[in-house]
């Protein structure tokens, strides 16, 4: 069956070529058979308007909108025959996200293609394809954003794993022009930086692999998931007093992923292994890792490094140390009496991967400091991460919170990485989309707190009766009125239901993507993710260090970009 993320691609496109190649109706109707999946649902025939009336669907649909749309009746679109044919494509779309929300995928794609095909029929005069024409590319984003992963009702399993891109960096140096030297020492002298930069070979043997179509895409993809987390690392790192160039450890480190492994088991976006997270406050429980915290980690890296600075007053050193630890720098600088990153290198006093390391951050600095220089032209940044956030005072299922804010549980997951399992503890600062906070937390006192763990909410649309309600989450009509305090069938287009649903045992599914399979086929023994015994030695001794308080969618005709395979 083909998935619905090609679904909305395969929209897309069509929605293009309907607006803006002048098909026909037959044209039209024959490229959609060849691009979708044939569905259970019979084939739509002479479009007959629908007496029912579906809540209407807004340009460039959320979720949220769809769910909060008003009562049939409500907002009329209007009464012009495009109109109508668009608001009965609406209703069966509502129906379709009804199916895709309780995990019934056949129900749902028989919806959606329902509406589709109600559009595509629809005549060709240029009135109405003017209305229905706009309306195709809306549910192609809605769709979209409607993937199985998403509100996935009964997904339990832990979120995934990313590799360690600095794995897949070959520890090796690189023939290059040498002319390159002059254009990269033309550049730095017109660069301005916290942190020096040199132009060593060693430097500019990297720079030529990040020039390179591999070592592009990798740069690419990382200086592109940067637009997430820059403003939050830039700020916490003028706030601990480290260079904000550093940022590139985390480019170099994880590709700006939260949720990046290494071989080693360091973890986060800045590589943590657990001895040395503890020490900077970095916690894990059965249920939570703070070492996948952006944020937190964020902080805890700047104050690791800034320690490191301190011990050694030099930051390639402190670089160096971050790879492979306090102790093992010392130990190099006291057997050549070369207080000097350079010169332990050249005298081979470092770990290979170390030795590496440094001019790999180099590297990537002056590449992306001048990213026109180097072929990066067409990065498109994604934009910040905003929410709101909430506390969870007993524990909660996270489906829960994705009902109460309509948001598909990926995207509550992606806000939350630090969350391991579908269950928020207690005394936990939850994030949730923006918008969503107030709402989520009045809706949410209506449960119970012994049963946040594992009761659901339904928002109640056109055609939901209490009994279908009850099918679709496995529960009784009874015990939904009991729960809702209600008495008979009287539930309304729009109520918010809650549903007393049981717990479902959660099945420990962790999946690490291993080399090869996110930036490349070849992996090496690269010293990432603090990989050494000695990189989690702890902080470099003895620094006293104060702590200081502290959208890519459907109608790009795309998925969103999510990993880098080659």
């Amino acid at each position: 069956m083909v998935s619905l993320k090609n679904l909305s691609r395969g929209i897309g496109l069509l929605a293009l070529l309907v607006a803006y190649a002048g098909y026909g109706l037959g044209q039209s109707r024959s490229l959609h058979h060849s691009l979708l999946a044939s569905s259970a649902a019979p084939s739509v025939g002479p479009h007959k308007a629908s007496t029912a009336e579906p809540p209407e669907i807004e340009s460039h649909i959320d979720l949220r909108q769809a769910i909060e749309a008003p009562a049939p009746g409500e907002g009329a679109l209007g009464t012009d025959r495009g109109s109508m044919i668009a608001r009965e494509a609406d209703w069966h779309f509502q129906l379709g996200r009804q199916h895709y929300q309780a995990g019934e995928e056949d129900g749902a794609r028989r919806e959606f293609d329902q509406a589709i095909d109600l559009l595509l029929a629809a005549p060709n005069d240029p009135e109405i394809r003017a209305v229905v024409d706009g309306r195709i590319e809306e549910l192609a984003d809605a769709i979209h954003h409607l993937d199985l992963a998403g509100l996935g009702a009964g997904e339990t399993d832990e979120p995934e794993f990313e590799q360690s891109p600095i794995e897949e960096i070959p520890q090796m140096t690189f023939p290059f022009d040498p002319s390159l030297k002059g254009k990269v020492l033309e550049q730095l002298r017109a660069t301005s930086s916290q942190l020096p930069l040199d132009a060593t070979d060693a430097v500019l043997s990297y720079i030529h692999y990040f020039s390179s179509a591999r070592g592009r895409k990798m740069l690419s993809f990382g200086l592109g998931r940067a637009g997430r987390y820059r403003a939050l690392i830039d700020r916490i790192l003028d706030e601990e007093g480290v260079p904000r160039e550093l940022i590139f450890l985390a480019q170099a480190e994880s590709g700006f992923l939260p949720r990046a492994v290494s071989r080693q088991r360091a973890t986060g976006m800045w590589q943590f292994m657990k001895g040395t997270g503890n020490l900077y406050g970095l916690r894990q429980s059965p249920l939570t890792d703070d070492r996948l915290d952006p944020e937190k980690a964020t902080r805890a890296a700047a104050r690791h490094l800034h320690d490191l600075y301190r011990h050694f007053g030099d930051w390639y050193l402190a670089m160096a140390a971050y790879n492979c630890g306090s102790v093992t720098i010392d130990r190099a600088v006291a057997r050549t009496g070369y207080a000097d990153f350079w010169e332990l290198k050249r005298r081979n006093a470092l770990p290979l991967e170390t030795s590496n390391y440094v001019p790999i951050i180099l590297a990537m600095t002056i590449v992306a400091k001048n990213p026109a220089e180097y072929g990066l032209t067409n990065i498109e940044p994604d934009p910040p991460l905003e929410y709101d956030a909430i506390q969870i005072k007993q524990p909660t299922n996270l489906m829960l919170i994705a009902d109460l804010t309509d948001s598909p549980v990926s995207q509550i997951r992606d806000l939350n990485p630090a969350l391991l399992r579908s269950t928020v503890p207690a005394a936990w600062t939850l994030r949730v989309p923006k918008g969503a906070a107030r709402s989520a937390a009045a809706a949410l006192e209506m449960v119970p707190p012994q049963k946040r763990c594992c009761w659901r909410a339904h928002r109640m649309v056109e055609g939901d009766s209490l009994e279908a309600v009850a099918r679709r989450y496995r529960v009784t009509g009874n015990s939904i009125r009991m729960a809702n305090h209600a008495d008979g069938d009287g539930f309304r287009t729009g109520n918010l239901v809650m549903i007393p649903a049981s717990p479902e045992p959660e099945r420990r599914t962790v999946a690490t993507h291993h080399a090869g399979r996110r930036y490349g086929a070849r992996a090496s023994a690269a010293g990432s993710g603090h990989t050494s015994a000695a990189r989690h030695s702890g902080p470099a001794p003895k620094a006293a260090h104060g702590k200081k308080p502290a959208v890519r969618t459907a109608a790009n005709y795309g998925a969103p970009r999510t990993s880098v395979k080659q």
